[in-house]
């Protein structure tokens, strides 16, 4: 197949009659596009140091809108934020790896240095709240500028994206080549854009740098400025510390594992991701620890209920951890001594579908495992409202709407030999129940 014809398969538009629209086709995604930005200030509202939302009475809380919302102080930290995890994801030493092959027959090579720049960051951002350089607690004073800044910055950096992958010869994502502006804007239509020579993945480096790391950024701000205002962290605080870093590092940790994800394999990287990446995750799943550092009292937890939240975190992580390790190692190397036991189905299109160990337990057994941390993560901040629990409600809704995006994927692809599996994998996250 010559250079050209390789160029105009890549580029050929998707019949949507046969792959089909998601999230409400072109109108849909128009709408969440506008709704997203507007949700997250609302959400910055909804918590805040007068008042958090109350839903029964139905009481929205007290506000003022900052005098200055635009600043260049908060837009200058944002964009020196992206490039200083860039400039770490380039220089720090880090092991080569090979992704999944892709559809044009080529498997594309990626840098494993996460976890050593998280490490180096906070080394280095420790090292100069200490020196004075900086103050953490500015983050939680300038955390409405910063919002705006990175929602301003992630649209600027989504129409770049979109408009790039009009290159010639750039491999386009099967969903996201629709022909529709707004359809496309959102999912992405470039499977994976890359700079510098093809040497910088921006997707791959978007999807665990600068929003993950700067989440864990924004919670030490949080528990800075709680103990600025009470002289104390509370066990609370502690905990949501302890649980969201280790969720992080672990991600980092274990980076390989996210090559064989629909992020990386099959979604383009359009607004839908850069804006989850760099906005959604820093800025709303820190919400636990704004919630805990907004309030007049040192908000804390009884032992035994401290018991009950630990034990929650420990056996979702060995759910979450045990099933996620298990499916890499065997997609990576089935004749690896650790997965050589599992049992399988060996479909028509080569692939092995795992019926044994944790996948057999249930079909997405990983996402239940994750729900059970998200929800230890928001019981630190008591019942008194709702809003700190907003991760985990969110989160069941994502991680349902996705295992539905996966068993209609799968459906196509395997055909029949899906159904057998779902015939002896009969449950799908939580076993006799879901």
């Amino acid at each position: 197949m010559t250079q050209k014809n390789k160029n105009t398969k890549n580029n050929k538009k998707v019949n949507h009659s046969k792959f089909g629209y998601e999230f409400g086709g072109p109108v849909g995604t128009f709408l969440i596009t506008l709704i997203l930005p507007i949700f997250t200030i609302a959400m910055f509202f909804f918590c805040n140091e007068k008042g958090t939302l109350n839903l029964k009475p139905f009481k929205i809380p007290e506000f003022q809108l900052p005098q200055t919302i635009f600043t260049r102080e908060a837009f200058g930290v944002f964009i020196g934020w992206f490039i200083f995890q860039a400039i770490l994801h380039l220089i720090v030493p880090g092991k080569t790896m090979d992704g999944v092959l892709l559809s044009n027959g080529k498997r594309l090579k990626y840098k494993i240095n996460g976890f050593s720049c998280c490490l180096i960051t906070f080394a280095v951002v420790f090292f100069c709240e200490k020196q004075g350089y900086i103050k953490l607690s500015w983050i939680y004073d300038n955390l409405f500028q910063l919002l705006i800044a990175s929602n301003i910055c992630v649209f600027i950096f989504s129409i770049y994206l979109y408009l790039r992958s009009f290159k010639r010869g750039e491999l386009l994502a099967a969903g996201g080549n629709s022909g529709n502006i707004f359809y496309d804007f959102f999912i992405g239509r470039e499977l994976n854009p890359r700079i510098l020579g093809g040497h910088f993945d921006l997707k791959y480096f978007c999807e665990l740098r600068p929003g993950l790391i700067g989440w864990l950024l924004i919670n030490f701000a949080m528990a800075a400025k709680q103990f600025e205002i009470h002289g104390q962290l509370t066990n609370s605080m502690v905990i949501v510390l302890m649980f969201q870093t280790w969720y992080v590092l672990d991600a980092l940790y274990f980076e390989p594992a996210i090559l064989t994800t629909m992020d990386i394999t099959t979604d383009g990287f359009g607004f839908m991701l850069a804006f989850g990446d760099m906005v959604w995750v820093p800025f709303l799943y820190s919400l636990q620890s704004r919630y805990i550092a907004s309030q007049s009292f040192p908000l804390s937890m009884e032992q035994h209920t401290m018991a009950i939240v630990i034990a929650l975190q420990l056996i979702g992580y060995y759910i979450f951890r045990g099933a996620n390790s298990e499916k890499n190692k065997f997609r990576t190397n089935p004749n690896d001594p650790q997965v050589s036991y599992l049992k399988y189905i060996e479909t028509k299109t080569g692939s092995k579908l795992i019926i044994s160990g944790w996948w057999g337990v249930a079909r997405h057994i990983n996402y239940t495992g994750d729900l059970m941390m998200a929800l230890s993560w928001c019981l630190p901040c008591g019942t008194a409202h709702i809003i700190p629990y907003f991760y985990f409600i969110y989160f069941a809704i994502l991680l349902i709407h996705r295992e539905a995006r996966d068993e209609h994927k799968c459906a196509t692809k395997y055909g029949i030999d899906w159904q057998k599996y779902c015939q002896i994998v009969k449950f799908r996250m939580i076993p006799y129940i879901y």
